[in-house]
């Protein structure tokens, strides 16, 4: 059971869906805030600082995508992006915005609690990394584990959560290839319904904030046919 204190947003109109989470979640132990719309999900985001946000899309006075863009300004608070709506445009506009998940109406409560579960592990906040001190060196890359922080020449870098996660992930594995299938399942999770091209927008987007020159990586490099491989020598 979750510590009362662990509260989500959730930011959504459909009255039908607001209760049946709601319930859910707080017989798991969340506390639960709710708003009906974008303007109203900013401000409870001010008064309330929830530890994770779900985030309808389509939200009214503000859409989704929006809201996340504004939040991801100031905080890196977990963000699981929730719609009805599943094409692949939607999923990358969500995660190019910053958005750390991404679950698609209807859903299982025990798949939402798990990924809930899974982004607030790695929050800067979450208590069991509090004890936790590891540093990954390589190269011109620094990435402490326990203060959720990326630095880059010595150059503090900020990463969503599951940019952090994927990063964390393959510099734990130097000179290893980690296949597509590999990689979804230990970042987004067993429950987690992800293609290829989620995790290629997460790479693309790791690429452009690490490599001296992104259209040529030379830590993150592509095993053709099978996933990723983090360099320990930048080629």
């Amino acid at each position: 059971m979750n510590k009362p204190s662990t509260t989500v947003l959730i930011a959504e109109d459909e009255e039908s869906f607001v209760d049946a989470i709601t319930l859910g979640l707080r017989k798991e132990g969340f506390n639960v805030e709710i708003a009906r719309d974008g303007r109203e999900a900013l401000d409870q985001f001010e008064l309330v600082s929830p530890d994770v946000i779900l985030l309808d899309v389509m939200l009214p006075k503000i859409s989704g995508i929006d809201v996340c863009k504004t939040i991801r300004n100031t905080s890196q608070v977990p963000i699981i992006m929730v719609t009805a709506r599943t094409s692949e445009l939607d999923t990358v506009v969500g995660l190019e915005v910053g958005a750390d998940d991404y679950v698609a109406k209807p859903f299982r409560m025990r798949e939402l609690t798990a990924r809930i579960r899974a982004v607030l592990r790695r929050a800067p906040s979450s208590p069991q990394n509090e004890d936790e001190e590891e540093l990954l060196e390589i190269g011109e890359i620094t990435l402490d584990t326990a203060r959720h922080e990326l630095r880059v020449k010595g150059a503090p870098v900020a990463l969503p959560l599951k940019e952090f996660e994927l990063l964390e992930l393959l510099m734990s594995n130097p000179n290893r290839v980690m296949t597509r299938d590999m990689i979804i399942d230990r970042v987004w999770g067993p429950y987690h319904t992800s293609d290829t091209k989620t995790l290629d927008v997460h790479i693309k987007r790791l690429r452009t904030k690490i490599e001296p020159d992104p259209a040529n990586p030379t830590y993150i490099s592509t095993v053709r046919g099978l996933g990723y491989r983090f360099e320990v020598i930048p080629k």
